[in-house]
């Protein structure tokens, strides 16, 4: 048996390993490659900042899990007219993404994690739907206490069982008296990462911008581990390595543990409100004056990001600044947590 953490980690090792799984041939779409807008937001918001900061000096673009690198180029495109050009520093495992990020980013500097990123010099961090794909771990309340959620093979399916010793000790007290068959998620991985950024950006300056979809108030009750495959929903225990496989993400935990290694947290706050108070709608109206023949495409572009039934509120964005640092635009009535 293993914890589903395990399975998760082994499983979306080799689905990203392997294959492209972007675009309409693949299995799903992130915002980049909705519009280039989304992109051209996240670098105008680094560059602002850096700007306000006083333009420190040798910056770096950081992005976790860049996909194709189609972020990346919007982004760099759109720092570059606002007089910044940073090097660029991508964290990515998979071979076959690697290859397509290097196509459009040939300059670009991989790495495994971030322990080997420039240790002087400003971090300018984008993480887009990467906190999503890291594995969790589910406690169960079962009828004898709160035990970990593994998966075994039966019959040649797998299938999730509870096992291991009670785990009581581990769930907030406020939870642990939740209904018989509550889950618990959490993702120490997400913890780890989230922490080391922070103390890098506490000590180096800088700011990261989080995008994912999740939820703010953490730990909750919930089961949110979900497969997809082919632009639909499918059984996170079938075809392991060949699906996607994702959880939301507890922005209240990873917030904390970057605060606590040093930076202040902003947000989170709706992906929708954010690139509202970006100008989205304003970069929508020039670029379909600019190609008119398109602006059905970039206002469905435009509605897909913002709005409230699609991308606007399930999806969150969080800002860790350094100390110093100035106030990052978007986030003006949200809760800053401070050092």
């Amino acid at each position: 048996m293993l914890p589903i953490a395990y399975f998760m980690a082994a499983a979306n090792a080799h689905y990203y390993g392997t294959r492209d799984p972007l675009g309409a041939a693949g299995d799903f779409i992130t915002a980049p490659e909705i519009s280039q807008m989304f992109g051209e937001l996240c670098g105008l918001w680094l560059a602002d900042l850096w700007d306000r900061a006083g333009r420190p000096a040798n910056p770096h673009y950081v992005e976790f899990g860049p996909g194709r690198g189609t972020l990346a180029v919007d982004a760099l495109r759109a720092m570059r007219r606002a007089g910044l050009d940073p090097d660029v520093h991508l964290i990515e495992t998979s071979p076959a993404l690697r290859k397509a990020q290097a196509d459009r980013l040939p300059d670009a500097t991989w790495h495994d994690d971030l322990s080997s990123l420039p240790s002087e010099g400003p971090l300018l961090v984008i993480a887009n739907e990467f906190f999503d794909a890291l594995p969790v771990r589910q406690i169960v309340h079962g009828p004898q206490g709160w035990f970990e959620r593994m998966v075994t093979v039966q019959h040649g399916l797998i299938l999730p069982v509870l096992d291991g010793p009670p785990l009581n000790g581990l769930i907030p007290e406020h939870l642990h008296d939740s209904p018989v068959g509550s889950i618990i998620e959490t993702s120490p991985a997400s913890v780890a990462i989230a922490g080391a950024l922070g103390e890098r950006i506490a000590a180096q300056g800088g700011a990261a911008l989080v995008v994912d979809y999740g939820y703010d108030h953490g730990p909750a009750i919930g089961d949110t581990l979900q497969a997809v495959r082919g632009h639909g929903y499918a059984n996170p225990f079938d075809l392991p390595g060949d699906q996607d496989l994702t959880a939301h993400v507890d922005f209240a935990t990873i917030g904390v543990a970057a605060h606590v290694r040093g930076v202040h947290v902003h947000g989170p706050v709706g992906q929708g409100a954010w690139l509202d108070a970006m100008g989205i709608a304003l970069r929508a109206e020039a670029l379909a004056r600019a190609t008119p023949d398109r602006r059905d495409e970039i206002m469905g572009a435009h509605h897909r990001l913002t709005h409230a039934d699609e991308m606007g509120v399930l999806f969150r964005a969080m800002a860790l600044i350094a100390p110093e640092w100035p106030q990052p635009v978007g986030f003006a009535n949200s809760a800053a947590t401070s050092s």
